[in-house]
């Protein structure tokens, strides 16, 4: 900590805007901590499908009760986060993000202590929800600010740290778990996380303004309409347009059919006959190639047009998801991991894009949060939903399918997308 100090205080004494540039950009700090932090908060978050089956079998809660848990997580999470976009804009990410880290590690020490259903709810549901909230907006914001060029792979590396740490902490859960339970685990993740975020936010600053520097790509001219009052809409004006509410619910689709997967594909997996560990890759594939989606999505974004890569990356997860259907081997899961993992990474990479490109930057906090919310909507109701589904039918082939439904869905709104006929704020 005290490390980081010194460090964040020689960049704050940087030469004033105009003066000599300086031998190192601060934004190339700025997306490794973003990708550092997303690995620590979504790669725990992502563990929830192999804790699955061992909270399943000590307590016999249903899928569906289980899954609800996950659900009002998602939910709370992306609520909050349209609050912690505000309060990004206000009080830079720093502040935001050490708070949230802290709520976060707190809320996994208290997992390894639940022995009810209600306990569930509110360590998981509630309190690691406040943690995860700090998790996406704030990040890609504050990225979105540092960098007029290379905005799209910037963001696409920030955020692939989702897909890292999905890659990592499945396959690190599952040995712990073997080796030394639930409980356990569970307490070696909340100190892992607690300690990692709070130090890395540290390195975390709002904009290039506040030590001096410019965005990347950037004149002074640029600079000076970026943060215009006249360049972007208002969040109010934002809502009144047709492509925010087109660009939710396509999202909307996305977060159902993604978090289906994520929540209930080990234990699909399981129930056809693999070994927990074979399944844990599965996740572990969704998670990288998820990065590299992000990272590839991402720069195609700044190329051929973030509207095209949009819908290119919907086309992967829906084409993944009806693979899946017919899905019964090892092999044939693996390649469904893969495709599926590259097609969510682009979407997750290019969601910030998209709503700059549409609405501007100066009201990107909260607007992407409210779009954020969209996902969360969807990412909190398909898992419950298909848990549902499952004890009913005892199948998750109609919760599959329903997913694939709901990715055309994305396909065809993604391609009706235009820009919004005025710009906010004259």
């Amino acid at each position: 900590m005290q490390l980081a100090g010194v460090i964040l205080d020689k960049y704050e004494a940087l030469p004033s805007i105009g003066s000599k540039k300086p031998k190192l950009f601060y934004g190339y700090i700025i997306v490794a901590a973003a990708f550092l932090i997303m690995v620590a908060m979504w790669g725990a978050y992502y563990s929830f499908g192999v804790f699955f089956k061992p909270l399943l079998s000590e307590f016999g809660w249903t899928r569906a009760m289980t899954s609800g848990a996950f659900s009002l997580c998602i939910f709370l999470f992306g609520l909050l986060g349209i609050g912690m976009g505000r309060l990004t804009d206000r009080f830079g990410p720093r502040v935001v993000i050490s708070g949230c880290g802290f709520f976060l590690g707190l809320g996994y020490l208290l997992m390894s202590q639940v022995s009810a259903l209600w306990q569930l709810y509110l360590f998981y549901g509630v309190i690691i929800a406040i943690g995860l909230s700090g998790s996406f907006v704030p990040l890609v914001s504050t990225v979105a600010r540092w960098f007029v060029e290379r905005r799209g792979v910037m963001t696409g590396i920030a955020v692939s740290g989702i897909g890292a740490g999905t890659m990592i902490m499945p396959l690190v859960a599952n040995w712990l778990i073997s080796s030394y339970g639930w409980r356990t685990s569970y307490i070696v993740v909340g100190i892992t996380v607690l300690v990692l975020i709070i130090s890395t936010a540290q390195f975390l600053r709002r904009d290039p303004g506040q030590i001096g520097q410019l965005p990347y790509g950037a004149d002074e001219v640029k600079v000076e309409s970026l943060n215009s009052g006249t360049r972007g809409f208002s969040f109010q004006e934002a809502i009144h347009t047709r492509q925010f509410w087109m660009l939710g619910v396509a999202l909307l689709c996305f977060g159902a059919s993604l978090q289906v997967i994520m929540v209930h594909i080990v234990s699909y997996a399981i129930d056809l006959g693999v070994s927990a560990a074979s399944a844990a890759v599965i996740l572990a594939i969704i998670g990288g190639l998820s990065t590299g989606g992000r990272v590839i999505m991402g720069s195609a974004g700044d190329r051929i047009g973030n509207k095209l890569a949009l819908i290119i990356s919907f086309i992967l997860m829906s084409a993944a998801l009806f693979w899946l259907l017919a899905a019964r081997e090892l092999w044939r899961l693996y390649l469904f991991a893969v495709i599926f993992g590259f097609g969510y990474g682009g979407i997750a990479a290019l969601v910030s894009l998209i709503v700059a490109e549409l609405f501007g930057l100066s009201s990107l906090g909260i607007i992407l949060g409210v779009v954020a919310f969209s996902i969360t909507i969807g990412e909190a109701s398909g898992p419950v939903v298909a848990g549902h589904i499952f004890d009913i039918t005892d199948s998750y082939n109609l919760a599959f399918l329903a997913c694939a439904a709901m990715s055309i869905i994305g396909i065809i709104l993604s391609a009706l997308l235009r820009p919004p006929s005025s710009q906010g704020g004259k």
